[in-house]
């Protein structure tokens, strides 16, 4: 897996100091600042505390079987904004890399706020996460074609957590997928269109589109 991040930081060098600090507890493979300088701080296969508790696709712990980005950004805590074109020109060719060198499938390129819903949010509804997909380095909003499946709530979150999500926290699970699929609102409730996003995603999968 590579799951990207962004630091909530006032500044790469800040970003950089907490990281590699042993009390902080907390490191990630690589550091991409807002001028596109790329940063490797753990060997990609060493384990890096960059996910904590965390889920995906029936891996209860994600540190051990992914590979951590964080992206300089001042996050929704100090001005959120949209990421640079620096900072994604950099991006592009390292997740590139990874997913060839790792065999690692588009479906698994994703959110810190993917894989641990109930308390993250990053990198945002900001994040280019179309952009990334026209590289084939992750997957397209998918286009709908038989509208909404679900016959209740309980069905969609049964097939939310087929996909891969945690839905413990129903809400923010929910949350999570809108930030993800459909950024332009994100309120944490059920609605006709993300349950059709969600309901093409699995057929998508079971056809091996989403790879």
């Amino acid at each position: 897996m590579v799951v990207i991040h962004y630091t909530e930081m006032t500044s790469a060098d800040v970003a950089l100091e907490r990281m590699c600090d042993p009390e902080a507890k907390v490191s990630a493979h690589y550091l991409i600042s807002e001028a596109g300088e790329v940063t490797r701080l753990v060997a990609e296969e060493k384990r890096a505390w960059h996910a904590g508790l965390s889920y995906w696709r029936g891996h209860k712990d994600v540190n051990s079987a992914s590979i951590g980005i964080e992206l300089d950004h001042p996050g929704h805590l100090h001005g959120y904004r949209d990421f640079s074109e620096a900072q994604f020109e950099a991006l592009v060719p390292l997740v590139a890399r990874m997913v060839k060198e790792h065999n690692i499938p588009r479906a698994n390129v994703v959110g810190h706020s993917d894989v641990a819903p109930a308390r993250k949010i990053d990198p945002g509804e900001l994040f280019p996460w179309e952009r990334l997909a026209e590289y084939g380095l992750c997957l397209p909003t998918p286009k709908i074609e038989l509208g909404d499946p679900f016959d209740n709530d309980g069905a969609f979150y049964l097939a939310l957590e087929r996909f891969g999500y945690d839905i413990t926290d129903g809400h923010k699970a929910v949350e999570a997928f809108q930030r993800r699929w459909r950024p332009r609102k994100i309120d944490g409730e059920i609605d006709g269109e993300i349950r059709a996003i969600l309901f093409q995603l699995l057929l998508d999968r079971d056809r091996g589109v989403t790879r």
